[in-house]
């Protein structure tokens, strides 16, 4: 690594310190696969393994609030170099929102050494090339399988590293995405480089320039042909920002106002926060095709706690809040295991002990240690021990006042055979008898 490289890099993991404390924190791992993706436990983040393609070897950690909407909108949430999804998951509140609003949100985390997106390699530039772009699409499909998500309502937000693959994953995959936050990132294609480094000096120091129309350029030979819909875009920098030079700023809002095709003339100006100049492009409303925020004497590390708030509002996320599935006033389980040697069979009835129909059911519970289910019947079960979710199957995924369905499931166990003592009903505590 060259040293202007390894200086680089030891200032964006300074700049983010305290949230890199963050990166400490475990989660549980769900084993599975595109075609048998289930939800994850809910309010609780979550690795996935086995998600899809994923040629740089991602990993992909899922946060799902109790109350997820129908067909919910997801949102990619990108760390910084030298972060983790963990540490963006702890450092951020997104998951907060998605509990006030219902979305679900993916936070990959790179395994490279550096912790740094690639967003510089040819692979990382093009649709389906290859690299960190390809492993985020293969999450969003898995989302989109385990939770029927919205395809029209996914959106990427970032922070450093992450603000740039933002821009990346924006170019690259415009029919997926309908909307990018960028916190203190550059242009599509700016850190492009062709000796295999991660780090191109020239665009972190704000020294390359271009054209509108060649910016917009770039994004198009992401994706040649395509000629649908284009993300809107939000761009924030401080101007004071010694990683990633201010220039860079002025050269997104020139790079997505041609990919939108809207003038560079902003049509609003204001200042929501003392220091802050907002200038939307293309309209004038929260949503505008494209929105900038420059930050007066901030400088790289520019994220503070309620700015995804306003992430949200530019997304839409947050235009009429989250329409919950019907929750049940009570549940009420029954759970026995017939055991021998290193092996059990468990039988588990639900019951909806309250005055609302449950319409698709997911029912968590904790298997003693040592137990690993091996297969099941009535449900689908993700994962296979610890905190595990079971889904109902399409037969049974209605549950009247009153109404009880029976499940059950195989385990093999090292001693101990006992039943699960505490169970939720989408997230809502059930009682034992």
């Amino acid at each position: 690594m060259s040293n202007s490289l390894g200086r680089a890099l030891r200032s964006l993991c300074g700049a983010l310190l305290l949230l890199l404390t963050a990166a400490l924190l475990t989660a549980p791992a769900a084993s599975a696969s595109p075609q048998a993706a289930a939800p994850v436990p809910a309010a609780t983040l979550t690795e996935v393994t086995g998600f899809g393609a994923n040629p740089s070897n991602l990993q992909m950690y899922v946060y799902a609030p109790v109350n997820v909407t129908a067909h919910p909108p997801v949102l990619v949430a990108v760390h910084w170099c030298g972060g983790s999804g963990p540490a963006m998951y702890s450092g951020t509140e997104y998951s907060q929102l998605a509990d006030q609003y219902g979305f679900v949100v993916v936070y990959p985390s790179v395994t490279r050494s550096s912790k740094c997106f690639d967003v510089s390699s040819p692979q990382a530039l093009r649709r389906g090339g290859g690299s960190d772009p390809v492993g985020v699409k293969s999450m969003i499909d898995w989302v989109t399988a385990a939770y029927a998500a919205d395809t029209g309502r996914v959106y990427a937000t970032g922070i450093s590293s992450g603000a740039m693959m933002t821009n990346v994953l924006l170019g690259d995959y415009p029919d997926v995405f309908a909307a990018g936050s960028a916190f203190s990132g550059v242009p599509f294609g700016c850190f492009a480089t062709a000796d295999g480094s991660e780090w191109n000096s020239a665009c972190s120091g704000g020294t390359v320039i271009h054209t509108a129309r060649e910016w917009g350029d770039l994004v198009r030979a992401a994706y040649p042909g395509y000629t649908g819909p284009r993300p809107r875009m939000q761009v924030w920098h401080g101007t004071e920002d010694d990683v990633l030079r201010y220039p860079n700023f002025g050269e997104e809002i020139k790079q997505w106002t041609d990919v939108r095709g809207v003038s560079q003339t902003p049509a609003a100006t204001d200042s929501p926060v003392s220091g802050w100049t907002r200038t939307r492009y293309g309209a004038t409303g929260d949503q505008a095709p494209v929105e900038a925020v420059s930050l007066q004497g901030v400088g790289h590390n520019l994220y503070a706690w309620g700015m995804a708030a306003r992430v949200i509002t530019f997304f839409g996320l947050d235009a009429a809040g989250p329409t919950p599935q019907p929750q049940p006033g009570g549940c009420r389980v029954t759970a026995t295991t017939n055991a021998w040697n290193t092996g059990l069979t468990a039988s588990v009835t639900l019951t909806n002990t309250g005055t609302t129909t449950v319409d698709g059911w997911r029912l968590g519970f904790t298997l003693p240690a040592g137990q690993t289910i091996t297969n099941g019947w009535g449900a689908t079960y993700a994962p296979a021990s610890g905190a595990v979710t079971a889904t109902n199957a399409t037969y049974n995924g209605t549950l009247g006042p009153n109404a009880s369905v029976t499940i059950g499931y195989q385990a093999t166990h090292t001693g101990n055979s006992a039943a699960p003592g505490a169970f939720t009903l989408d997230g809502t505590a059930c009682g034992a008898s």
